[in-house]
């Protein structure tokens, strides 16, 4: 009986992943699909390095340059800022606290995670773009800045959930000879606990960068919009608020609206490339 009941799991459980692969593999061509479209008027590297984005002028004026760099700015500014205090709640979580404390604030970060981006977008908005503009007296506080710090928000769950429940593993396996030789807990945390803790840092790395990237509202209402190279205290656009503002407006099957469809295919080959880079890393020094 027991031995029907673990092949009937393990065809279940085989028939979903094949059934999310199938899933992303549509999801794949069907972008590559309507993007060949475009590459066909518009050559690919042209498209990535060119400066100007303006759908109502020629095909040599559809281009995305200043858009990745917008997008990579502020992911990376958002893993700047989130990383080291997501590091540093995760190590609060797994050797500081325990009981009740433990599961308060591990309730607080799933409610962080759980919040529609919506309203980070709006909060973002109405406070954080108004105190940079009257405290600093920029001459508008949608910028790159205002961008990466809404979106360290809104990764820091990713980071602490990843992070906390390999270190809380380590912090375990090794406490008990830490105590017996007395070494101090915070000597054991920098040196067992981090250096073992590699994979699963980066791991929120890859998880936080990929919600980065393809974050759209709450981004989209604070950089201001503005396809030009970005700059820190300066507007920019990235490429899902690129695609959320102009797909309802392009005329279907035009040049403008493949367009869009090949920014989404770049945006991919962007968080691929990421992917690979950060899995060669880590199989070096881990």
């Amino acid at each position: 009986m027991k031995k029907i009941e673990n092949s009937i799991f393990k065809g279940i459980v085989r028939f979903l992943t094949l059934f999310s692969v199938l899933i992303l593999s549509f999801i794949i061509v069907f972008i590559l699909k309507e993007s060949i479209v475009f590459f066909k008027e518009v050559y690919i590297i042209k498209f990535i390095f060119g400066r100007k984005w303006n759908p109502l002028g020629s095909a040599d004026k559809l281009a995305i340059f200043p858009i990745i760099l917008g997008t990579i700015y502020v992911s990376v500014i958002g893993i700047i800022i989130a990383l080291p205090i997501g590091i540093g709640n995760a190590i609060v979580l797994s050797s500081y606290t325990d009981g009740k404390v433990k599961r308060v604030i591990r309730s607080i970060v799933d409610i962080l995670a759980g919040i529609p981006s919506v309203i980070y977008g709006f909060i973002g908005l109405l406070v954080l773009v108004k105190f940079l503009e009257i405290k600093f007296e920029f001459p508008t506080g949608e910028s790159v800045l205002a961008g990466g710090i809404v979106l360290s928000i809104m990764m820091l769950p990713f980071i602490i959930s990843t992070c906390e429940e390999s270190m809380e593993k380590v912090y375990a396996e090794y406490s008990g000879y830490s105590n017996a030789l007395g070494v101090s807990k915070s000597y054991m945390i920098r040196k067992i606990v981090l250096p073992n803790s590699k994979r699963s840092i980066l791991a929120s790395i890859v998880l936080a960068l990929g919600r980065g990237m393809g974050e759209t509202m709450a981004v989209m209402m604070v950089i201001g919009n503005a396809p030009i190279m970005p700059k820190l205290l300066g507007k920019c656009q990235t490429i899902p608020s690129l695609i959320a503002l102009e797909m309802g407006m392009a005329e279907v099957g035009s040049l403008h609206y493949h367009g869009l469809y090949a920014s989404g295919f770049i945006l991919m080959m962007i968080l691929l490339i990421i992917n690979i880079i950060l899995y060669i890393i880590k199989r070096k020094l881990i």
